[in-house]
Formats: structure tokens, sequence, C-alpha cells
């Protein structure tokens, strides 16, 4: 089983290192880490090229300012058997793989999404949430997280068989982690797992919490299903 870990990177020297160093020491020989890094005009690629590993594989991403077309970038790379998304301020626990590994045993040649929990902290690595499931509030079914997205990027695995269907992304997604997670429940299948296998980083910048208005929700909501009926439509079209 080759794992293909996937950031994206974007001005983030005040984190990374701490997530690197929590992840390269998981990674087996023959496993990657496919960077996609959006023009960072801090120390982020210094940092990265500071670890030396050959299993490190940067890339630059010229489309736009966007973490969802920025892990689409990294997505197109990958030549792991498994996925795993990571952001560039988190911790990993040092057993995430493992976890993640044996949790892909009976799934690694089939479809199959699986959402792993954690713990959240702050700035300073202080615990904040110890239950990032209960935080989120997560709900199983498609039409459950398509009125409410439970899925958050940094803390998802699945199958590589997966990219057949949810590449190229939608130019009106709402965001990577509910198109991978809808797409998952339409031709496979998805798992939550309660492990807690990583920190998640709360503060300011966070994407996936940003308050937006009832009218945007909606908007958001209306583009992810006709981008999954269409996105059907057209994989029916092409079987």
């Amino acid at each position: 089983m080759k794992i293909s870990v996937c950031i994206a990177t974007y001005n983030g020297s005040i984190f990374l290192k701490k997530q690197l160093v929590s992840i390269l020491p998981q990674l087996a020989l023959h496993d990657e880490l496919i960077i996609s890094d959006d023009n960072s005009q801090d120390d982020t690629l210094n940092i990265i090229d500071s670890f030396n590993d050959e299993r490190i594989k940067v890339y630059k991403n010229t489309i736009s300012h966007s973490p969802i077309f920025n892990f689409e970038n990294a997505l197109k790379y990958i030549s792991g058997d498994i996925v795993v998304l990571a952001d560039q301020d988190d911790i990993w626990e040092k057993n995430k793989l493992e976890v993640i590994r044996k949790s892909f045993e009976n799934d690694i040649n089939s479809i199959s999404l699986k959402m792993y929990n954690g713990v959240c902290i702050d700035e300073s690595d202080k615990i904040v949430k110890y239950d990032l499931f209960k935080y989120i509030g997560i709900k199983d079914g498609l039409f459950l997280n398509i009125i409410k997205n439970s899925f958050i990027g940094c803390n998802i695995a699945f199958s590589a068989k997966l990219l057949n269907f949810v590449l190229p992304f939608p130019k009106k997604i709402p965001m990577h982690d509910s198109w991978l997670g809808c797409n998952a429940y339409i031709y496979g299948k998805v798992e939550f797992i309660d492990e807690k296998v990583f920190q998640y980083r709360i503060h300011n910048n966070n994407y996936s919490l940003k308050n937006n208005s009832l009218m945007q929700k909606v908007k958001w909501r209306v583009n992810l299903v006709s981008s999954l009926i269409q996105r059907y439509i057209d994989v029916k079209r092409t079987s």
C-alpha cells in the first residue's frame, strides 16, 4: 500500500515545520508527500527545502489563490493507492498513518473515503476542544452532508480510485472536502472512524470556519448539487 499525502501551502511558515516534522517520520520509503504551493511569499518553500527529503515533491499552483484548486493541483500528481489530505498548520499524532493503513486493509481496491477524529488546538498548541467530531457535529449520509457539510479535508483519507470521479473539480463547488465526501457517498462508501489521530488548529485564518451569509450558504448548496448531478451524468455517459 502506497500512501500519497497532499498538502496545499500558502504563506504557511508559522506552523508548517511542526506539521512536516509530525508527518515525515510516518512515511514509508515508497510513500510520497505532494505539496502544491500557491505562490507563497514567506519562508514556506525554504522550510520545505530544508528537510532535503526525496519523498517530498513540490509543485507550483498558478491557477488561483484558493485552497480548493490548490489541493486539486496536488491531487493531479499523486501515485499512491491511498490519498491522505493534510493542512499546513495542523499536527499529526504519531500513529495517524498506522491507523489509516489498518483501516484501508480491506478497502484498497474499492472506492472508499474515511474521516478520522482529532482534537482542536489553538495557535499556542493548547487543546481547546477534545473531540473534533462533536465540535463539527458530524452527520452521516449524502443528503445530510449537502444540508450541512461534515467533512474537513485535513482529516480525510480516500482510495485513489475516487479521483476518477472527482477530477477535475467543478469551478463553483463550495469546498473540496464536501465535493470529495459527497462523491464518495455516490460512487462508493464513507466511514467515520472515531480515533483521534491529529490536532486540528483553530485560528482566525481557518478557511472552512469563516462565517458566511445565509444567501451565500444557499448558493453554495445549489452549486454543489448541480455539480454532483452534472458529474453523475458525465460519468454515466462515459461508462
